[in-house]
């Protein structure tokens, strides 16, 4: 395909995308405040809400990802706040005109529309909860624990604690701060080694690289080790960034493993690069496994639990991306395109831990997913 081909169908995807963006937005605004029959006023504030949200949500997704969005914040945060509340105003409208409908055929169209019409204020009190308690537990990350049993596992490796640290998306609505906070919350368990599982940042490498000044102070005796995720490969900088990660004293695995020794015996930890990367940042996990003591241990180091590499002698995988589904109940769409979602799962014979991750990607908004540190402790099967 052409290069003016490629570029068409980019126009018409946009083209497309805008007018359903448009019918959706139309539709629940009528949904609102038309049908409800309420004053002007209640409609002219529905067109602000929706329509000045969505303009300000698109200005918000180009700002982060092109300026320093340092000065902007406030703004970028409200813009990509504004997706969780239309998507749960249309949650919420959506079930309110089934209730309707029901109400309608039981009791008569005056009896529907008297629901419709109280019922409304009822959605949009609840979606400005619902998202106002989503912000409150993004910015209130937790620790998570969990311990994985394997019977090969090398004695002098018993008892490791490997905290996983993943998905912090630093650059659009967060900065330094926010770093720091992640590696005291690290540092304060413990950990023999650290993982680092991808997508750190969203936006230029200029403008949010030295944000992560403090991963230099992470405090683990095997090292700090980390790969690409998506976002990386996103900003179009994934190179820069990982370069910088390195001279902040992180070992990045680039297709790679490393042997590391505790209480005098072996493991290997292997990283890929995230599915999305091109060139010499494509995943290529038969390089990352070359070489590996197929009677040892291997652990995978992947972004996306989907990257597992089977019957290749990986025994754990430890990985991100998912954020638990972030916004209920997009979790049911993210399982639909990962073998897991969050936790310990056993997939194709391999133990695969899925962190939630510590930040948000897109929406500042958490619902049904809180945002975790994840300490895994290994152990040997007695």
């Amino acid at each position: 395909m052409s290069d003016l081909a490629v570029d068409v169908a980019r126009v018409l995807g946009l083209l497309v995308l805008a007018a359903l963006a448009a019918g959706w937005l139309r539709w629940l605004h009528r949904r609102l405040a038309v049908v409800t029959g309420w004053p002007v006023w209640a409609r002219r504030a529905s067109l602000v809400v929706l329509g000045g949200g969505a303009l300000l949500c698109v200005a918000a997704n180009l700002a982060y990802r092109t300026v320093d969005p340092a000065p902007w914040r406030p703004l970028v945060w409200l813009g990509l706040a504004w997706f969780a509340l239309a998507w749960y105003l249309t949650l919420g409208c959506a079930v309110l005109a089934v209730l309707v409908l029901v109400m309608s055929l039981a009791r008569g169209p005056e009896a529907g529309t008297q629901l419709l019409r109280w019922g409304t204020p009822a959605v949009v009190l609840g979606t400005v909860a619902v998202v106002a308690a989503g912000a409150v537990i993004a910015q209130r990350p937790h620790v998570t624990s969990y311990e994985v049993v394997d019977p090969a596992l090398p004695p002098g490796w018993d008892g490791t604690r490997v905290v996983l640290l993943t998905d912090l998306h630093v650059g659009a609505v967060r900065g330094r701060a926010w770093v720091e906070q992640a590696v005291e919350m690290v540092n304060a368990e413990d950990p023999d080694l650290v993982v680092l599982a991808g997508d750190l940042v969203d936006g230029r490498e200029r403008y949010t690289g030295p944000d992560l000044a403090p991963l230099a102070d992470l405090d683990a005796p095997l090292g700090v080790v980390a790969v690409s995720g998506n976002h990386e490969m996103e900003t179009g900088d994934a190179a820069a960034y990982l370069e910088r990660w390195e001279e902040l004293g992180i070992t990045v695995l680039r297709n790679e493993r490393v042997v590391l020794t505790r209480g005098g015996d072996e493991i290997s930890i292997a990283g890929i690069h995230d599915e999305t990367g091109t060139g010499d940042l494509a995943p290529d996990p038969d390089a990352a496994l070359a070489g590996a003591d197929p009677g040892g241990v291997t652990v995978l180091v992947a972004h996306e639990p989907r990257q597992l590499v089977a019957d290749a002698g990986v025994d754990v995988q430890l990985s991100g991306h998912t954020h638990g589904g972030q916004l209920w109940p997009f979790g049911w769409l993210v399982a639909l395109q990962q073998p897991t979602l969050a936790g310990v799962d056993e997939v194709d014979g391999v133990t695969v831990v899925t962190s939630r991750g510590f930040g948000t990607s897109g929406p500042p908004v958490r619902t049904g997913a809180a945002p975790e540190i994840t300490v895994v402790t290994l152990r040997r099967a007695h």
